[in-house]
């Protein structure tokens, strides 16, 4: 009869750890799942904020360089499409991010041609409000690029953990998937040639 005891207290141990592993784990996971869709918010947060700068900064430009009707609209045209595109974090795909990626892409070609005319007008380089506008947009490229960085990295983590053995039992069971990354554009390895 001690034996037995014995026994049925190991099994009711093993079961109890078990179940509270796989509720650690899950729970885990969850949160990781969270903070790879804060950080989706937060990239997106930071592409809004540089798509709010560019009418000011279109505005400012058409002060000078009136002429330039072509290039205002090219902006205009990417940024309307830029943010008319929304995925939500839940459903994060690779072929997703990557049209959201060109889109954000076709936005900086335009903004870059943009930045090219005011070269030709010097009064325009030196108003304080336009200074202030490029700056601002400056700071939102770089807050892009790092928040596209931690994306990839609470992505890569969260990765990581569905895979390693024993959480991976825990993923399948729950249906934790595998979150895509930003990846560099097409041609990005390759230096852009100057011409003088």
């Amino acid at each position: 009869m001690n034996k037995k005891l014995i026994t049925i207290g190991a099994i009711v141990a093993f079961v109890a750890l078990l179940v509270i592993w796989s509720v650690s784990s899950y729970n885990s996971l969850v949160t990781m799942d969270e903070s790879v869709s804060t950080s989706w918010g937060n990239v997106e947060n930071q592409y809004q904020r540089r798509a709010d700068l560019i009418p000011n900064l279109v505005n400012t430009v058409k002060g000078y360089a009136a002429h330039e009707k072509s290039t205002f609209q090219a902006v205009v045209e990417a940024r309307s499409k830029a943010t008319q595109m929304t995925i939500d974090a839940d459903n994060l795909t690779p072929e997703k991010i990557a049209a959201y990626q060109k889109a954000q892409g076709e936005v900086g070609a335009a903004l870059s041609r943009l930045l090219a005319i005011t070269e030709a007008y010097p009064e325009l380089k030196a108003n304080q409000n336009f200074q202030e506008l490029q700056a601002q947009l400056e700071g939102t490229e770089n807050r892009i690029s790092v928040e596209r960085k931690r994306f990839n990295d609470t992505a890569k983590e969260f990765n990581t953990k569905i895979r390693k053995f024993p959480t991976n039992i825990v993923a399948g069971m729950f249906g934790f998937e595998k979150r895509p990354y930003f990846e560099a554009e097409e041609g990005a390895n390759k230096a852009p040639e100057v011409n003088f």
